[in-house]
Formats: structure tokens, C-alpha cells, sequence
């Protein structure tokens, strides 16, 4: 009903419209009509996993995607996001993570990714996460690609940004000079964050003039793909056995 009110109404604005204005106009009224129609739960997601690569070759974008193949994230089309981890999203292993989702599928994901051609450049990207004790609260993924650091290094670093963002939030008191260890162990004893942790990739450039990319993700599954993958495995149990 109220989307035949919509159209009514842009009807009658025809007449006193201009046509570049009608359509911005028609845009405008499509994109809410569809927003307001489309559940916000559904973009929630319900669980994560965490995958690197690394991948060489001589054009730069072929070495980012076999760097996404050694992750095991090629077949899907990646839109990248910001560091939020939603309340009660289950962090679950890759291999049970990647079936979940389907060949050409939008996937959203937290994604760090570093590039080089230069030989012997050493270079890394890590993505960090930190936990909250209380799961009804949003925990932090943080990205961070850097030069000349191991992947030990650097994922230390990337998990220090991410428990400092959620330590702010949760009113934890600390010194920003403090080491990552210090850090580590007071947001631990506040009992506010209860797990902190990172997947890093580091390569060093073995030949020059070919670029190498290196890349970690924490790639997001929403319920959408729970439900369906639900729907399958209880069709397929339903199946009458031929045997």
C-alpha cells in the first residue's frame, strides 16, 4: 500500500519536474523503498573465520589473486568493511567457515593486504581481534600491513590496536606507551576482555620485478548462510538411502 502511495505521488510530480531531477528523485524513493523493506538482522553476521595467503607473480593484481586462492576466498565477490565484531558472532575454524558460502556470493570481510616488487623487501598483513567478556557487546578487528616486520610482529601490533579499541569502550584505563605484553595482561585482568588474538602473513620478495602480495582476513558469514546451509544438510539427511 505504501509503496503504490510512492508511486502515486512520483507520478504526479512529472508534470512540474524536470527529467535529470525525476530520476534522481525516482532513485532516491526506489533505494528507501527497498531499505525499509529489507531486514537490518539479516546483515548481522552470525559467524566469522580467519584465512591468509600469499601469492607471486609478475603482474600485481595476478599475485593479490592467487594471494586470495591461498586463502581460500577467490570464488567469492569481496566487499570489505569496517572493524566491528558483532555481539554473539561465533568465531569458527576456515574449514568449517568456507562451506558455508557459495561460488559468486557478496561475502563481507575485515581484510589487510600488502604488495611489493622489490627484492628482499620483507612485508606483512595482519588482522587483529579482541573479544569481550559479555558477548552482548561488539568486539574490534583491526587491519595492519606493514615493511620489514615478521608476521609475529606485526600480529602483535594488530592485536594491540584491536584490544586498545575495545578497552576504550569498555572504560579500561591504559597507558598507550605501555608494551603490548603490559597491555595484555591488564585487559585480562580487568575480566571486560576475555580474548585476544591475530592471523598474520609475512613473505619476503624473492625475485625482483615480481610482485608478491601477502593478505589476512576475517571473513564474515551471515545467517542467511546458516539458514540455507541448514536447510541442505536436513534435505540431504531427509534422502532416502538407495543401499
Amino acid at each position: 500500500m505504501e509503496y503504490e502511495q510512492n508511486l502515486t505521488t512520483l507520478r504526479a510530480s512529472l508534470r512540474k519536474t524536470k527529467s535529470s531531477e525525476l530520476v534522481q528523485s525516482y532513485q532516491i524513493l526506489n533505494s528507501s523503498i527497498i531499505l525499509s523493506t529489507m531486514p537490518t538482522s539479516n546483515l548481522v553476521p552470525k559467524k566469522v573465520f580467519f584465512t591468509k595467503g600469499v601469492g607471486t607473480h609478475k603482474d600485481k593484481l595476478t599475485s593479490f589473486e592467487l594471494a586470495l586462492r591461498d586463502a581460500g576466498i577467490a570464488r567469492f565477490n569481496l566487499v570489505t568493511v569496517s572493524s566491528i565484531l558483532p555481539p554473539y558472532c561465533e568465531i569458527v575454524p576456515k574449514s568449517k567457515g568456507l562451506p558455508l558460502l557459495h561460488d559468486g556470493e557478496i561475502v563481507f570481510l575485515v581484510l589487510s593486504r600488502n604488495e611489493s616488487n622489490e627484492h628482499n623487501r620483507l612485508i606483512s598483513a595482519s588482522v587483529g581481534a579482541a573479544v569481550p567478556a559479555d558477548r552482548s557487546q561488539h568486539g574490534y578487528l583491526s587491519e595492519y600491513h606493514s615493511f620489514g616486520e615478521t608476521d609475529t610482529k606485526a600480529g602483535d601490533y594488530a592485536e594491540d590496536l584491536a584490544a586498545s579499541m575495545l578497552a576504550s569502550t569498555l572504560g579500561i584505563e591504559f597507558d598507550v606507551n605501555q608494551s603490548w605484553d603490559e597491555k595484555e595482561a591488564l585487559f585480562k585482568m580487568s575480566g571486560k576482555i576475555v580474548r585476544t588474538s591475530d592471523i598474520s602473513q609475512s613473505m619476503v620478495v624473492d625475485k625482483q620485478g615480481e610482485w608478491t602480495s601477502v593478505l589476512a582476513a576475517a571473513v564474515f558469514i551471515l545467517e542467511s548462510d546458516c539458514k540455507a546451509h541448514e536447510a541442505a544438510a536436513n534435505k540431504s539427511a531427509d534422502k532416502p538411502n538407495d543401499k
